[in-house]
């Protein structure tokens, strides 16, 4: 199983670095659109491949009954599609939102593969978060969000076992906290879905995690895509 291919440029004929970007829930690759042209224009960002994927369950990828779209099924078609870019390059990950817990997951899984992560508005949930009403409140209003946008997608089973197999893993902030991975949190100041509250401490526990905050909300709009592009020019050129 691999996932589908969206997107794969770089302006040079010999990259430098391959970039690998993962969407959120209830979304596909278009969500790097607005970001890929930016990135794409820019001169010191030539030597750079980028490339997206549809998770399973979304977009051109495979949607079937038979998965049960958690962090093995995409795990696994992520990193033969991986394989299958014959990289000779280094690879940086780059996730948005729930894409940020699966691009964690694979750096932890596949501790060679990776040079650096850098996660755009990820969900940074503790343990104790999920003991808290105000948490299931959120997922609540977050899961109505969703569902007033795309009528019935609450009742598919990729969006269901993505929440509850993926977004709801309690291990979710261990594995960040202990990545041996550099990684580079992109996150708006106005995003009422990350629990930003707990970033300090984060920091404070993997000094390999760095952040950066803009004034912004949850999508990959300008705000994190500009940060996107400084960051991937420090990576390429250090």
């Amino acid at each position: 199983m691999k996932l589908a291919k969206t997107h794969d440029y770089c302006a040079s004929k010999k990259p430098k670095l391959t970039v690998a970007m993962i969407h959120g829930i209830a979304s596909d690759s278009r969500t790097y659109d607005h970001a890929l042209k930016f990135l794409e224009e820019q001169d010191t960002l030539k030597d750079v491949r980028l490339v997206t994927f549809d998770l399973l369950g979304s977009g051109e990828s495979y949607a079937g009954d038979e998965l049960n779209y958690d962090y093995n099924d995409q795990l696994e078609a992520l990193h033969n599609s991986i394989e299958e870019l014959r990289l000779s390059t280094p690879l940086v990950l780059v996730g948005h939102s729930l894409g940020t817990f699966i691009v964690t997951r694979y750096a932890d899984t596949y501790k060679d593969a990776v040079a650096e992560l850098i996660l755009i508005s990820p969900p940074i949930y503790t343990p104790g978060d999920f003991a808290h009403p105000e948490f299931a409140e959120g997922v609540k209003m977050f899961e109505k969000l969703v569902g007033t946008g795309k009528p019935g997608i609450l009742e598919t089973k990729a969006f269901r076992n993505s929440m509850d197999e993926i977004v709801m893993d309690k291990n979710n902030y261990a594995v960040l906290a202990n990545i041996d991975v550099p990684a580079v949190l992109i996150y708006g100041d106005e995003d009422q879905l990350i629990a930003s509250y707990n970033v300090p401490g984060l920091l404070r526990e993997n000094p390999r995690v760095t952040a950066i905050k803009t004034v912004g909300r949850h999508g990959v709009a300008r705000d994190k895509y500009t940060e996107l592009a400084k960051v991937l020019e420090g990576i390429l050129h250090a």
